[in-house]
């Protein structure tokens, strides 16, 4: 299997765990690309972009990288944050009057990025065209009850947190999550990362293949296949894009959906985080904001994905004992990120002065990190020392 790009000697375990990949844990395309104190120090790609013509993956290749979309999304509302446009602590009512409603008036924004605010799914059932209908999901949002008292626990906002944070955003800016992106940190920082395709890029996305089943299904699972449940609303009301083959449509590309349909590469990935905590030039964020994306806002049992999630303000935080759905972002505490379905990934540690990104194109089974990302991640920090 032959790998493009280049590698840091001092990375070379990186490489060949990129290798690996491939080799014995079924990688079909895929690129990594890794900064160290602002030095890109690993940009590997390979494999196969689309299955069915044998494609090569390209330097260019772009993917569709599910929930590590949100980590984009959480940048557009730290943003406005650091620049004195938004409080995490203001309810968001104040915000989005319409969203006042059933109870939900004192609702603070910082409910929405921590998966507090009870609004995990919608009850009122949707059609699969109301995905793509921003209007229509961000009214049944501001007439949907909460699902449980808000605050008291969390549950992964799997869709909604898109539609929840992103209306905040558009209310506030008068644009879109994806207009906002791109005007705001995608374009002023030449990221290869979209969330709304344009047209001209849609032949350099690689096609991404379903996981494989587990043959013991968990508790998630389970209860994403038991019609009704609060699991199954939140991915399946209306249906979201890991179902089945929507993911690999110009309308699921062309669309704007902030929890779920971003499209970058490698780089896109670990360029956004790199100026988040400033590895590359001045920080996007000022201090006090990025306080907000290092530290553990909830941590326990999550409602959703029934297991235990840890959450910052936006991100994803280490969860390391479970042996099946773990999400460690190396050894320092203060690292934050992004998993999407099927393994890829967004982090960045402050301490280390890391930032990286992972994408692939075949699912990998289970709801976070997989062998593959995982694999990749500790042999960065086997390289700098643990």
């Amino acid at each position: 299997m032959e790998v493009f790009g280049c590698c840091d000697d001092r990375f070379g375990r990186v490489r060949d765990a990129f290798r690996e990949n491939f080799a014995s844990r079924s990688e079909l395309g895929a690129a990594v690309h890794v900064i160290v104190e602002g030095r890109p120090v690993v940009d590997l790609w390979g494999g196969v972009a689309d299955p069915r013509t044998d494609a090569a993956w390209r330097e260019d290749t772009l993917v569709l990288v599910f929930s590590s979309t949100k980590g984009a999304t959480a940048a557009c509302a730290h943003l406005l944050r650091s620049r004195g446009l938004l409080d995490f602590d203001t309810p968001v009512a104040h915000y989005w009057p319409e969203f006042g409603q059933q109870g939900k008036a004192s609702i603070p924004v910082s409910f929405l990025l921590t998966h507090r605010a009870g609004l995990a799914a919608i009850d009122q059932p949707l059609p699969p065209e109301a995905l793509f209908d921003w209007q229509r999901v961000t009214t049944a949002l501001a007439e949907q009850p909460p699902l449980w008292p808000p605050g008291e626990g969390h549950g992964y906002h799997a869709i909604t947190f898109g539609f929840l944070v992103g209306e905040v955003i558009r209310r506030i800016s008068g644009r879109s999550v994806g207009q906002f992106f791109r005007e705001e940190i995608a374009g002023p920082l030449d990221l290869d990362f979209w969330i709304g395709l344009p047209a001209e890029h849609e032949q350099r996305v690689a096609r991404v293949r379903m996981p494989p089943l587990r043959s013991r299904p968990t508790p998630f699972f389970r209860a994403l296949l038991q019609r009704g449940s609060l699991t199954w609303k939140a991915f399946m009301n209306p249906p979201s894009v890991t179902s089945g083959s929507a993911a690999n449509t110009r309308a699921v590309h062309a669309a704007e959906l902030p929890a779920s349909n971003g499209i970058t590469n490698a780089r896109g990935l670990a360029r956004l985080y790199a100026a988040l905590v400033g590895l590359q030039g001045a920080p996007l964020l000022d201090r006090e904001t990025l306080a907000f994306a290092e530290h553990v806002a909830v941590d326990g049992p999550d409602r959703v994905l029934l297991v235990r999630t840890r959450f910052s303000h936006g991100f994803m935080k280490s969860v390391r004992e479970d042996p099946n759905d773990a999400v460690r972002f190396g050894p320092n505490e203060a690292a934050f990120g992004h998993v999407g379905a099927g393994g890829s990934f967004g982090m960045a540690d402050p301490v280390a002065g890391v930032a990286m990104g992972y994408v692939m194109n075949q699912l990998g089974s289970g709801i976070f990190l997989n062998e593959r990302g995982q694999s990749l991640i500790d042999a960065v920090y086997d390289c700098l020392g643990g």
